[in-house]
């Protein structure tokens, strides 16, 4: 699984919400900021519905975003799919067109569909993202540079993991983590410390759901490395925390109950 750098509705100002769809939507994503996932959906759910009597296509895909982004991170990978599925590209500005292509290559990630990835971030050109938030090129080189670590391709990895601390800074916990991950699939030596670095940093910029993912991945180099008890550790601490967000499916995971 690709960790998410970023919630789509994070990138997506709330003043362009429309009336009662806005006001929903700004306490979703208060919710999201205090890693209340399931609160946040709910919200979702009830802004969706508003957006769509107020005619509102642009906020009404924007909201489809945020919950196909909470789904994604739930783990709810077909009902993520036939969210995204219901945005409606036509209406969308720049920005939201590659917050969708970002949503879709992190779900294409997860499935393993890398080359899908790179066909994906293919089309996606330098003057495109020259007005984009940070955060956004960011995401979009990330999951680049996992799918390209993942096919085998290191050396590109690492080239296009430049452009993620071009858009960030070297110590930017988005960043560390993108090159943690491109580390964890090329099983680099130092792919744990740079986990446990990536960690220090979530944990002091309160990114719940970033840790708990982590902490996951840190379980998974420990059983590895055949360190049984620091793997469970991790593994409950991480369930901890999914369940604390309310996502029951990767509590599992963690608990190695999926």
């Amino acid at each position: 699984m690709v960790v998410r750098f970023l919630l789509i509705c994070a990138l997506l100002s709330v003043s362009l919400f429309a009336k009662e769809s806005g006001r929903y939507a700004f306490r979703a994503q208060k919710y999201l900021e205090e890693g209340k996932f399931a609160s946040a959906y709910s919200l979702y759910e009830a802004a969706l519905l508003a957006s769509r009597k107020e005619s509102d296509l642009l906020s009404e895909s924007r909201i489809l975003l945020s919950m196909a982004q909470i789904r994604t991170s739930s783990l709810d990978l077909e009902l993520a799919d036939s969210l995204l599925s219901q945005v409606r590209e036509d209406v969308l500005d720049l920005n939201t067109k590659l917050a969708l292509l970002q949503a879709k290559i992190s779900l294409d990630n997860i499935k393993g569909k890398h080359a899908e990835v790179l066909s994906k971030v293919a089309s996606v050109t330098e003057e495109m993202l020259k007005k984009a938030p940070e955060a956004l090129p960011a995401a979009l080189y990330s999951e680049e540079a996992y799918a390209l670590a993942a096919k085998g391709d290191i050396s590109k990895a690492e080239e296009t993991l430049e452009k993620v601390r071009k858009e960030l800074s070297k110590k930017d916990g988005r960043y560390v983590l993108a090159k943690a991950r491109v580390a964890d699939v090329s099983k680099a030596s130092n792919a744990d410390s740079l986990y446990s670095e990536a960690e220090k940093i979530s944990i002091q910029e309160n990114r719940i759901y970033r840790t708990a993912t982590i902490l996951y991945y840190r379980a998974l180099i420990a059983e590895r490395n055949g360190e049984s008890e620091k793997a469970k550790d991790f593994r409950k601490r991480s369930a901890h925390a999914f369940e604390l967000m309310g996502l029951p499916k990767p509590q599992k995971r963690s608990l190695g109950e999926e």
